[in-house]
């Protein structure tokens, strides 16, 4: 996981190229959508069923984790992993702080990757980068700088975070795979790239309170 314009999105994609990763797809209850113009598929974007089937899932224990949003069933179900696991592959996946929380609480073997961007100018200059204008950007920046504060809060209160500086995207992907494989071998290097994160929510912290006086 990590903060907007952390990369996670792309960091996914490139393990996912090396054929040792497993990429679990959340099953919804809702129809697909259009998304850019493309109808999401089954199987590939999510695992498409019924309430019905939802409920059945759920009563037998099936969901590895489970929201309701917005009156629809997301989750992760025991089948997914099995699929990880009957082809040999290690299962990742893009989840926010309070979907790592309950895979820890499945299994401690879960190893939780928090992305971090390089400095708080690279960071901003990438979410910018995502608006068409920059009356947009600064019309939702305050809300995206409010939710990075509470992620990175959270990530830093927590110990078994392993965080990772996304600069140069093969280094990344690398120290990722890594860790995935070999998370007890990074203790050192997680604590000096938590005081970079520590200083990149100070910045956040310094803007905001620089605005309210």
């Amino acid at each position: 996981m990590g903060i907007t314009g952390a990369g996670k999105d792309t960091v996914l994609r490139e393990m996912l190229k090396s054929g040792a990763f497993h990429n679990l797809i959340t099953t919804v209850t809702r129809p697909p959508r259009y998304n850019n113009g493309v109808l999401e598929q089954d199987g590939v974007d999510y695992h498409f069923i019924s309430d019905d089937e939802a409920v059945k899932l759920l009563e037998a224990g099936e969901y590895v984790e489970a929201s309701l949003v917005h009156g629809r069933v997301y989750g992760v179900t025991a089948d997914e992993i099995r699929r990880a696991h009957d082809n040999g592959k290690a299962a990742i996946a893009d989840v926010d702080v309070q979907g790592v929380a309950k895979y820890k609480k499945v299994s401690d073997s879960v190893t939780a990757i928090f992305l971090v961007p390089p400095s708080y100018a690279e960071w901003r200059r990438r979410v910018r980068h995502r608006y068409a204008s920059d009356e947009e950007f600064l019309e939702d920046w305050p809300n995206r700088r409010q939710s990075a504060v509470v992620e990175l809060e959270r990530a830093l209160a927590t110990p078994y975070y392993h965080f990772v500086i996304n600069d140069e995207l093969s280094e990344t992907v690398h120290a990722c795979t890594q860790i995935a494989y070999r998370r007890d071998e990074f203790v050192r290097k997680d604590d000096e790239v938590r005081l970079r994160t520590r200083d990149l929510l100070d910045a956040l912290l310094e803007e905001i309170r620089r605005e309210e006086q």
